[in-house]
């Protein structure tokens, strides 16, 4: 039975059969095998295919996976399951090993669920997403960092005849 959190007065009543997002998102990973970056860095080596599903603003500015699959959140349903016309070349059976990357681990496991919903059993997510994938030390691409600003900045002379 779903445990029942206490109201706020700020929060309203929540109509029956709803759950919040904390039980969704235990439901989605107790359905999954998640893995950690390296766990999963290997599975990718092996042929998993590593799907990145940040939008393009979190790819710019965090970095990349070079190699892995970009497909955003909101198209994903589509381009894996095997009984869609939009579907990839590439996702033509229930077996394809899909390991789901997200920024930190969340979304991805709602992600991952959402293809096991339409039998893709072996589809999973990484443990803590890019930021773990990064803090492993495995390979990464980007961001292009920020100009370096020099230490001493000249003062403001606009407006003023050079000297």
């Amino acid at each position: 039975m779903p445990q029942q959190h206490p109201v706020r007065p700020d929060q309203p009543v929540s109509p029956p059969g709803s759950r919040g997002i904390d039980e969704i998102l235990a439901a989605a990973r107790a359905r999954l095998r998640r893995l950690d970056p390296e766990q999963a860095h290997l599975a990718y080596r092996g042929g998993a295919v590593l799907v990145d599903i940040r939008p393009a603003a979190q790819r710019a500015a965090h970095g990349t996976v070079p190699g892995a699959l970009v497909v955003e959140r909101n198209v994903l349903e589509w381009r894996f399951d095997p009984r869609c016309p939009a579907r990839l070349p590439l996702a033509t059976g229930y077996d394809l090993p899909v390991i789901v990357l997200c920024q930190e681990g969340w979304t991805s496991s709602l992600a991952a669920a959402a293809l096991q919903d339409l039998g893709l059993r072996r589809a999973t997510d990484v443990i803590g997403g890019f930021v773990a994938w990064r803090i492993a030390g495995l390979p990464a691409l980007g961001p292009t960092p920020p100009p370096r600003v020099p230490s001493v900045v000249p003062p403001v002379t606009a407006g003023r005849p050079p000297r």
